[in-house]
């Protein structure tokens, strides 16, 4: 007798278009309909050149997916129930089991389970025909705008048919992103035998930290449990064989409840093992198995499993001198939130297989960071991705999937929102790496961009919300954190990205409360990127800066030589970034000498665009970082800044994009240089910045170099040097200030050190406002120099960072002596006789270095990288050479 079984139907699929008589061979599911017509050879890789553009009329085909399966056996005879589970259709699906319709859905986020035991074949091990039908997504969300006039369907970034459309909104197209409408059975389809099954399982908790004392976890387990059972068995397996077993037997009901719905004693668990952020502590999972069992007290009628981590987290918002703070406790730990932006790893989700999730998650480990944030035009991710989170130790801000804007709330996309949320936090709740769920990407911003209706303060009915010109509010602060707290209590909610308490939701960027989106660097003003220390807020969740990926990975998406030149039509079409052609090039000009980028070609410039983006995001992560400040002093109020997430960590396809490691997780410099500046200590050194683009004279002046005067940024110099750190010890160290000729490598005066004693989880300002004094050179005249700070801790340097003169295309890079040799197995040493900007190996997919895009400074000890995935010399440049 199979009690409970599980089939995955991943083969023996077929599928055609409903104009063809033909079906062909579908390799495996989960797929979608551009795999399929790929693997056949009947499209293009629209990832290639612009052959995007030739697999667009995929989008507006009905697709027939179909497969057959047997009765199982033994089912009828033994009372046992047939599912079928769909865990993921995309999106408007008509399923039918022997021409039968047992399902239409509409919501690519929601998972389907559809009793079908009635419909099969008498006979056991007789076929049964499973079809599906999709209809094209673009058409039937303009069905719906056209049905729905009540509705102002203000769509941005798209046209408007993604609106009412519960589909990835990214589909539609982004700024980083094709235009590639999927269909298909996106994720797997199982047919599901069982007398009794867990439907099920939560934990719910607190734990009670006190100083000086261990902490005390109190907590309740919940099992739902469909079918007979008279008996459910619950274990908490913690690290250490620690068990916790809690039985109920339900004796009174002959055979057991047809449905139970089980809740434990409270537990108290004392000194737990409890799960830390990357970088504060060991990130302890427990493992939750629940059984139900048989009347016979032996047989196992259905089992579930699954990890749990305890943590405790807040969202500290308190009034402060700079407003009101924005950051995160763990354990009573205040964290500093540095981070990425995550959308779709593919553009075809069922290519993102769990190995490429950890991948990328391992990315972000290594590369210091502690915080993801899963964007909210994408999907609710894959098991594997958090999974890999709670074991990395990575932080998750959960966008709910709404993005950039104005959506409707007629009843029947309430009803499937509804399910939509209620089923991903379910799905997702006891994974202790989510931190936050948040309502939306920007949808608030569209307020102020088309004077919508939303009074915060003085109207609270959430039903008044319904009839305004912003609906949607009923969603992000009625509906959405009602789910939360119903389906996760413990959980913290914020209603969207950007967004501050009612007081900030709009375009205008407010530094003094929640969350910011700074698009005034590349977007808004595209402001000079040396002003970004100027231009950051309690919690920066978004900016970037856009830049080339290396050659190798250029060449594998742009096929024709002819092509791979900036500014080709092919290379203009991967980058989806709107008029990208004005705004790269003058950053790039506005900071680089365009003779750098003609001599070298494509690859020249590629490198110039990265050495840009390094550079910008290294500045906001610094200042930023610099910010978090200490809470010992100030009145316990310094945490000016609470977190950086870069804008954006990856990419769906190969582009020209904000990524920071392209679409083959081939990483770029500014991976390196968030990573130096987010290391667990970090020195940073800045000087003033005399912006030589903007307001010479009033504002009308912008852009206007004519009537600034260059010769400041040698005579009116002032620096600042500091120390960040997340350790949670102080640590007693060194600090040196090195001043040194770009033209000769030779120092231009005296350098400084300075014992010192950096404070835990925070910064220790080592010297502020310092001015450099000309009369102390031992230079005859005023020359560009650079500042190099480094902290030395026990006789070895363990940070370092460079100030430049601005711009750098003001200064000359005659022959810097730059040496690169290997020096062992794996390990390659690189040194210079001058100061060297934005060296970069051109790293490629299956390459491995621990550092890349880094300055050199003479009389220094030599940088070693080190290197696995290759026995061939890599290519290497730097800016001017």
């Amino acid at each position: 007798m199979t009690l409970h079984s599980v089939h995955t139907l991943s083969t023996g699929w077929e599928f055609k278009c409903d104009t063809d008589e033909k079906w062909l061979p579908v390799a495996e599911v989960p797929t979608n309909v551009h795999i399929d017509l790929m693997h056949h050879g009947l499209i293009p890789d629209p990832f290639e050149d612009t052959k995007e553009l030739e697999v667009s009329w995929v989008a507006e085909r009905t697709w027939h997916y179909r497969t057959t399966f047997p009765t199982p056996s033994d089912a009828r005879t033994n009372g046992a129930n047939i599912d079928l589970v769909f865990e993921g259709l995309d999106t408007f699906a008509t399923v039918t089991v022997n021409d039968r319709v047992v399902l239409e859905c509409d919501n690519m986020f929601v998972e389907h389970r559809v009793s079908v035991g009635e419909l099969l074949a008498a006979e056991t091990e007789a076929e049964n025909t499973l079809e599906i039908v999709f209809a094209p997504a673009r058409r039937r969300g303009l069905e719906i705008v056209a049905a729905h006039p009540e509705h102002d369907f203000i769509v941005h970034q798209t046209e408007v048919s993604r609106g009412p459309v519960r589909k990835a909104q990214c589909h539609w197209g982004w700024d980083w992103g094709p235009i590639l409408l999927t269909c298909g059975p996106w994720k797997p389809v199982k047919l599901e035998t069982y007398v009794s099954r867990i439907q099920d399982t939560r934990v719910n908790y607190d734990i009670h930290i006190s100083q000086g004392a261990q902490p005390v976890v109190e907590a309740t387990v919940h099992a739902d449990v469909l079918g007979p059972a008279a008996e459910v068995v619950v274990e908490l397996i913690m690290p250490g064989e620690r068990v916790v077993t809690l039985r109920d037997r339900n004796g009174d009901v002959p055979g057991g409840a047809s449905s139970w719905s089980y809740t434990s004693a409270k537990l108290s668990i004392e000194d737990p093992p409890l799960w830390w952020p990357r970088g504060y502590g060991p990130q302890h999972l427990c493992q939750l198995r629940v059984r139900s069992i048989a009347g016979d007290g032996v047989t196992i009628l259905a089992e579930a499993q699954q990890a749990v981590g305890f943590r405790k987290v807040e969202l500290i918002q308190e009034e402060d001198q700079f407003g009101r703070s924005f950051f995160f406790r763990i354990n009573g730990v205040d964290v500093f939130s540095g981070g990425s932006c995550w959308i779709p790893a593919d553009s075809f989700l069922p290519h993102i297989s769990n190995q490429r999730y950890r991948d990328w998650i391992e990315l972000l480990a290594e590369g210091n960071q502690n915080m993801v944030r899963v964007w909210g035009g994408g999907i609710y991710e894959s098991d594997a991705f958090y999974a890999a989170c709670d074991e990395l130790g990575i932080l998750v801000w959960q966008d709910f999937m709404f993005a950039c804007a104005s959506y409707p709330t007629y009843p029947d996309f309430l009803a499937s929102v509804t399910t939509e949320a209620q089923q991903n936090v379910r799905r997702l709740r006891h994974h202790p790496s989510i931190v936050l769920w948040c309502g939306n990407n920007e949808d608030y911003q569209l307020i102020e961009r088309y004077n919508l209706e939303y009074n915060f303060e003085s109207d609270k009915d959430p039903l008044s919300w319904l009839k305004s010109t912003f609906p949607a509010r009923y969603i992000y602060e009625y509906l959405l954190p009602n789910i939360v707290k119903a389906e996760s209590p413990s959980a913290i909610y914020h209603p969207g990205s950007p967004w501050g308490n009612g007081t900030s939701t709009t375009l205008k960027v407010d530094p003094t409360v929640g969350d910011v989106h700074q698009w005034d660097l590349w977007n808004g003003e595209a402001r000079p990127w040396q002003q970004l220390p100027q231009m950051g807020g309690r919690f920066v969740s978004e900016f970037g800066m856009v830049a080339y990926p290396h050659a190798d990975s250029l060449e594998r998406f742009v096929t024709d030589p002819a092509e791979r030149y900036a500014g080709s039509r092919t290379m203009d079409f991967h980058n989806k970034a709107v008029v990208h052609e004005r705004r790269l090039l003058a950053y790039v000009g506005e900071n680089f000498r365009t003779e750098w980028a003609a001599a070298g070609g494509l690859a020249a410039f590629a490198h110039l665009t990265q050495v840009l983006q390094a550079d910008a995001l290294a500045a906001g992560y610094r200042a930023w970082r610099r910010q978090w400040g200490s809470r010992q002093g100030d009145g316990g109020g310094a945490r000016r800044c609470g977190g950086v997430l870069v804008w954006q960590l990856n990419d769906c396809w190969p582009a020209v994009s904000w990524a920071i490691a392209d679409y083959y997780l081939v990483k770029k410099p500014a991976y390196y240089a968030i990573k130096r500046a987010l290391a667990p200590l970090a020195v940073g050194v800045s000087r003033k910045f005399h912006d030589w683009t903007t307001r010479p004279a009033d504002e009308l002046w912008r852009r206007n170099t004519g009537h600034v005067d260059p010769r400041r940024a040698l005579t009116d110099i002032r620096f600042d040097v500091w120390v960040v750190s997340s350790r949670l010890e102080s640590v007693r160290g060194k600090v040196r200030v090195r001043f040194v000729s770009v033209r000769t490598g030779q120092e231009v005066r005296q350098s400084i050190e300075k014992e010192v004693e950096v404070q835990p989880n925070g910064c220790t300002e080592v010297l502020e406002g310092c001015e450099f004094d000309w009369g102390e050179a031992v230079v005859p005249e005023p020359e560009h120099f650079v500042i190099y700070a480094s902290l030395w801790l026990d006789g070895a340097q363990v940070s370092s960072d460079t100030s430049w003169p601005d711009p750098i295309k003001y200064l000359d890079f005659p022959d810097r002596g730059v040496e690169v040799k290997r020096v062992g197995q794996g390990l390659v040493e690189v040194t210079a006789k001058r100061p060297v900007k934005g060296f970069v190996f051109s790293e490629r997919s299956g390459v491995h270095l621990d550092d890349n895009g880094f300055d050199l400074i003479p009389q220094e000890e030599p940088k070693v990288v080190r290197f696995e995935g290759t026995t061939e010399e890599l290519a290497w440049t730097f800016v001017g050479r």
